[in-house]
């Protein structure tokens, strides 16, 4: 680092429940920072925030307002910028993000990597994400037979192959299909066809899970269970995640198992 450079970033996730599910590092790196940047889903959570840092700025106002049509990556670009600003004053800065900071999240890693390139010391802390909370609500242990993750919209767009024999997740699921960066929903055309994409490995009866964390103590997770042929006539929001569980039993691998010198029933 350059001398002189005295400005620092550290991106923290608040994980998804308020205030119980944030680390004690992150927390206190909160407390003592020069300016606390935030995006988190409701004033609950910011208020929060505000209660243990006096200079704590929301980035909310950066996305499209009332009306008005804005690119997501020009919002991006808008929030990195603000951050580095205060970086670059020298101050300590943290940017506070919900769930966990890396993860869908992209903000934290363009704002790390810019000041890592301008020579500041810059970090990431982990945070409790949606699919940690997912596990522990639906009651899975993704070691059983592991499990695929991709973006919603990716998947749509791209030759991904799906395991049907693990779990797959399809996060952003509320914009599947959504390619302008301009719109928070998507509609139950693009989600008929990715029924139509996913019935090449699952069958339409097939059972698949609706999963949103809750944000606050009070509230319960939405875990709601409907036929894969329903997708495009549920209520998505921006929070919710497409669990499909395994539609096939595993295999044995027999050719590896012989070169082990294991047979299926030494596995049980």
């Amino acid at each position: 680092m350059e001398a002189g450079k005295k400005g620092t970033l550290v991106c923290v996730g608040t994980g998804l429940n308020l205030a119980g599910q944030i680390s004690v590092l992150s927390k206190s790196y909160i407390e003592h920072a020069d300016v606390v940047f935030s995006l988190v889903p409701d004033g609950f959570a910011q208020h929060w925030l505000e209660s243990l840092n006096q200079d704590v700025r929301s980035l909310q106002p950066y996305y499209a307002q009332e009306g008005e049509v804005k690119n997501r990556r020009d919002t991006y670009k808008q929030m990195v910028a603000a951050i580095l600003d205060q970086v670059r004053l020298g101050k300590k800065v943290v940017c506070a993000l919900y769930g966990h900071p890396g993860v869908f999240a992209c903000v934290s890693h363009f704002a790390i990597a810019q000041a890592k390139e301008e020579g500041y010391a810059a970090q990431m802390e982990p945070g409790i994400s949606a699919e940690a909370c997912l596990w522990a609500d639906v009651g899975i242990d993704p070691g059983a037979s592991g499990h695929q993750s991709f973006e919603a919209s990716q998947f749509m767009f791209y030759k991904h192959t799906p395991d049907p024999t693990t779990h797959l997740l399809l996060w952003q699921i509320g914009i599947a299909g959504e390619h302008t960066l301009t719109e928070f929903h998507t509609s139950s055309d693009r989600l008929q066809v990715l029924v139509e994409q996913l019935n090449e490995w699952y069958p339409l009866e097939h059972e698949i899970v609706l999963y949103e964390a809750p944000n606050l103590p009070t509230q319960t997770p939405r875990i709601e269970r409907i036929a894969l042929k329903k997708l495009p006539f549920a209520q998505l929001s921006s929070i919710t995640t497409l669990l499909i569980p395994p539609s096939r039993e595993l295999e044995f691998n027999h050719e590896i198992l012989a070169k082990l010198g294991i047979t299926a029933e030494d596995l049980g």
